[in-house]
């Protein structure tokens, strides 16, 4: 039977310690507990040793009775004091010692029994809180969130959250029936991060902080550091498995470096995860595409998938690029298990995984980061800062210690929780300059009275240090549109020190140039060669992204002129001219295979095109061009050195005519492209070197939906000299193709 025993100032009988009622607290405190504003509840609720006497206090709203059971096998009633408070004096109990009672509350006909939330210090350690506020990512990931853990031998869950302008902060969920009143936490001053340890929450639990703000703003937020959440448009957090990722690509992790080097072949094949399934079909989409992506990538050459944003986001027209949730991949397609079973099968297939990663904004959701303490927090205060007219959404404040960390915390999250490849960084451009986007008047120059966003530098070449450093063979992508000089050289030599960068130019020029019709393209010429002025001047990965087949843009073979089957052999001919040039590779779903409509996210890639044998055609060329490129050193070996690349023809303007020799020192490729309709007979180029040149592709081919025009697979020089050269080649030129020749001696 419970015991509650009145205060007699002394021993209880039984040698039992005294216990008795706790004193009561002033009415305004009370008052600040029943209406969830208390700023401190830890200073009055749990276990307090006031001049002599141990207090226990239990807020409980809509309880019947609370008990504490104690070590010793008894138990003690506690008196209500006011409206869903209880208290008693129990003088064993002393703060610091966490398992020396249990509490069990009724509510009606169920009861339930867990640990005091309010009788477990603080578990943050405070040099971590240190590192934090100084802007370290280290012990970020470790620190904020949600942590399911065990504390004093008590299994629990951890929230901590970084809101230092905050009044108040409280855990609500489905473990306190989203109840302010019952979890309000601890405030740590020197880092401005609130805490709470409270016991037996699930995995899986649904959660959020309800944030009373600076301004006196009342908001339900979640968690800026979630590792999961749940199904948008709901936009609760949830407390993750604690249960480890199971992974087999130890091999894959050691070597992985090698796929990333500059003379390595990486050919990427970009997706967004929820259209490039055949039909929408119920459960996991991680474990549908696990089962058919990364077989299909292999078979078709590709050496790596990029992601569009998989980060959680809440609106799915963004396609990911406005995300919230920067540690939670979308619920949309399944959990945070299935997706590292996904990735894991990527790597056994032998094909890298990379993501989209956007810090250069945020949406304004109300739930989200913005205003987050009732405070301009992780955004600038000044909307010609912290405002992006492009995208009406709100741009983080990289000049702020704890933001900058908060970022790089989340690129290596990916990297190392999810063994990711790479991050294509978004919207570098944007970052990189103040006026970007904004009228005169409508944006804050440095410090110096100019453009450039030096915060921004700096936290991408931070960025980038942190990621060379804590993950070996990892690499970082930029998508810059700008002559922004040093993209992908070294921090230590003054640049960003990205890995690649997307080549925004060459694609812009020579799309536009496809575009023309044949008869026009004399004109043109120089959209096709002006690329190779600078193609030495960064690592490049030539993008036909997502952004090219979008609102309004049309499909690629929608760009090209003619009627369908010149349309195909147009795109079929790019390809291969694109295959050949400097610079890796990256192509979007349904490129391959002629899509004839615009990507649509709700939409899905038009299988159904691979009924038709033109389209099968393309596919193949596509697939063969991949393993050529792969497989030819002198494709890829110099992709980045001036010394593998020679125009044999660069200015034959009247006959639309391009011709170029790949080499890695030792072997030689010669690409030439007839970007007309007219076959050309007896087309002579100079080539480096005497001997037979094999044909190893001809985007006319017959199985590619071409008319199977060529050299009868291979050609001899003669010893006429041409464009420099002292032998020379004289080819057939299918009509509207590109030819790659090798060197055989």
């Amino acid at each position: 039977m419970p015991v509650d025993v009145p205060d007699n100032g002394g021993a209880s009988p039984g040698g039992r310690p005294p216990r008795g009622t706790a004193p009561a607290l002033p009415p305004a405190e009370v008052q600040a507990l029943q209406a969830a504003t208390h700023a401190n509840p830890f200073a009055v609720l749990g276990p307090h040793h006031v001049e002599g006497q141990g207090i226990l206090r239990v807020l409980a709203p809509g309880a019947t009775s609370v008990h504490a059971l104690l070590e010793d096998g008894s138990e003690v009633e506690l008196a209500q004091q006011a409206e869903g408070l209880y208290g008693a004096r129990i003088d064993a109990l002393r703060p610091g010692h966490p398992r020396a009672y249990r509490l069990r509350v009724a509510h009606g006909g169920h009861e339930e029994v867990h640990a005091d939330p309010y009788a477990f210090g603080p578990s943050i350690p405070e040099a971590d809180l240190q590192l934090l506020a100084g802007g370290s990512w280290l012990h970020l990931a470790d620190s904020l969130g949600a942590h399911p853990m065990r504390q004093d031998e008590v299994d629990g869950v951890r929230f901590s959250v970084w809101a230092p302008n905050a009044r108040r902060v409280a855990v609500v969920g489905d473990f306190n029936g989203w109840d302010a009143r019952r979890h309000g936490m601890r405030l740590r001053h020197h880092a401005g991060v609130w805490e709470i340890f409270i016991p037996d929450v699930p995995a899986g639990s649904r959660y959020k902080y309800a944030i009373i703000g600076a301004d006196g703003s009342h908001q339900m937020k979640a968690d800026p550091m979630a590792r999961a959440t749940e199904a948008p448009p709901a936009t609760a957090s949830v407390v993750p498995d604690a249960a480890p990722l199971r992974w087999t690509d130890e091999q894959w992790m050691r070597e992985r470096a090698a796929r990333h080097a500059p003379d390595a072949p990486m050919s990427v094949y970009e997706l967004h995860v929820g259209s490039w399934a055949d039909e929408p079909s119920p459960g996991s989409l991680w474990s549908k595409l696990a089962a058919k992506l990364p077989g299909y990538a292999r078979a078709m050459g590709f050496t790596h998938i990029e992601l569009l944003p998989v980060m959680e986001h809440p609106f799915g027209g963004s396609w990911g690029y406005q995300p919230l949730g920067m540690f939670a991949p979308s619920a949309r397609f399944g959990t945070p298990a299935e997706f590292a079973t996904f990735v894991d099968r990527c790597h056994e297939a032998g094909v890298g995984v990379i993501l989209d990663w956007v810090p250069a904004h945020f949406p304004n959701d109300a739930h989200g980061l913005v205003s987050f303490d009732g405070t301009a927090l992780y955004e600038h205060a000044d909307p010609r800062e912290g405002y992006h007219p492009d995208w009406h959404t709100m741009v983080y404040n990289l000049g702020r210690n704890e933001v900058r960390a908060f970022l790089v915390a989340s690129a290596l999250h990916w990297l190392r929780h999810y063994h990711i490849d790479g991050l294509r960084v978004d919207a570098v451009a944007s970052m990189l300059y103040r006026d970007y986007s904004r009228a005169p008047g409508e944006w804050v120059p440095n410090q110096y009275g100019g453009r450039e966003n030096l915060e921004s530098v700096a936290f991408l070449r931070d960025l980038n240090l942190a990621v060379a450093r804590e993950c070996p063979g990892a690499m970082t992508i930029a998508e810059e549109s700008t002559a922004w000089p040093g993209v992908t050289a070294p921090v230590s030599e003054g640049g960003l020190g990205f890995d690649y960068k997307w080549n925004m130019g060459w694609m812009h020029d020579t799309l536009r140039y496809m575009s023309h019709d044949p008869i026009h393209r004399q004109y043109h010429h120089s959209d096709m060669t002006f690329g190779m002025i600078y193609a030495f001047s960064e690592r490049f990965i030539l993008p036909l992204s997502h952004d090219e087949v979008v609102h309004g843009k049309g499909s690629l073979i929608g760009k090209m002129p003619g009627d369908a089957a010149m349309r195909l052999a147009n795109l079929r001919a790019y390809y291969g001219f694109m295959w050949a040039h400097p610079g890796k590779k990256l192509l979007f779903m349904g490129g391959e295979l002629g899509q004839e409509t615009e990507w649509n996210h709700d939409g899905f890639v038009q299988w159904h095109l691979l009924d038709r044998p033109e389209h099968r055609g393309l596919q193949r060329a596509v697939a063969d061009l991949n393993l050529l490129y792969r497989d030819l050193p002198e494709l890829h070996k110099r992709d980045a050195d001036p010394a593998g690349f020679a125009w044999m023809v660069g200015d034959d303007t009247a006959n639309s005519v391009l011709a170029f020799v790949r080499t890695d020192g030792r072997n030689h490729v010669l690409a030439i492209s007839n970007f007309t309709p007219v076959a050309r007979h007896g087309y002579r180029v100079g080539v480096p070197l005497a001997g037979s040149w094999a044909e190893r592709f001809n985007s006319d081919a017959e199985p590619y939906g071409g008319s199977g025009m060529g050299n009868a697979g291979r050609a001899r020089t003669e010893d006429v000299p041409a464009h420099g050269q002292a032998q020379s080649l004289s080819l057939t030129l299918p009509p509207m193709s590109t030819l790659l020749l090798r060197h055989e001696g």
